[in-house]
């Protein structure tokens, strides 16, 4: 059972991720917005959700759909991977650093927020 959560996650991740996309579509050689928010908004779910499941207060199934299945398919280290390394190739060095160190700066914030204030009412 735990991979059709997965599975079922996953999908409505990536569907969501490609609305995301087309949302905000950005020229190739331009911040990549979209997978930025994507992953970011993923951290943030996911630290929300860990401090839940240390708590308690979560499903194993839905430990499955979301954290598993939504978060894995909603963001995306390879689409992250290729557009820095599209920018490093196009000559946008600083670009691609400020973009791969926002992500990672923001992810981890954005989990540390989720787990911060998830966990305000649990106290």
């Amino acid at each position: 059972m735990p991979y059709l959560f997965v599975f079922l996650g996953g999908g409505l991740g990536s569907v969501v991720r490609l609305a995301m996309t087309r949302w905000l579509s950005t020229p190739e050689t331009g911040f990549p917005w979209a997978t930025f928010g994507a992953n970011v908004i993923s951290s943030f779910i996911l630290g929300w959700l860990v401090n839940h499941k240390i708590e308690g207060n979560i499903s194993v199934s839905i430990q499955f759909f979301i954290m598993t299945g939504f978060c894995g398919g909603f963001s995306t280290f390879s689409t992250f991977s290729h557009e820095a390394f599209t920018l490093l190739q196009a000559g946008h060095i600083k670009l691609a650093f400020l973009y791969m160190g926002a992500s990672m700066a923001t992810g981890l914030l954005a989990l540390f927020l989720g787990l911060r204030l998830s966990s305000l009412g649990t106290t």
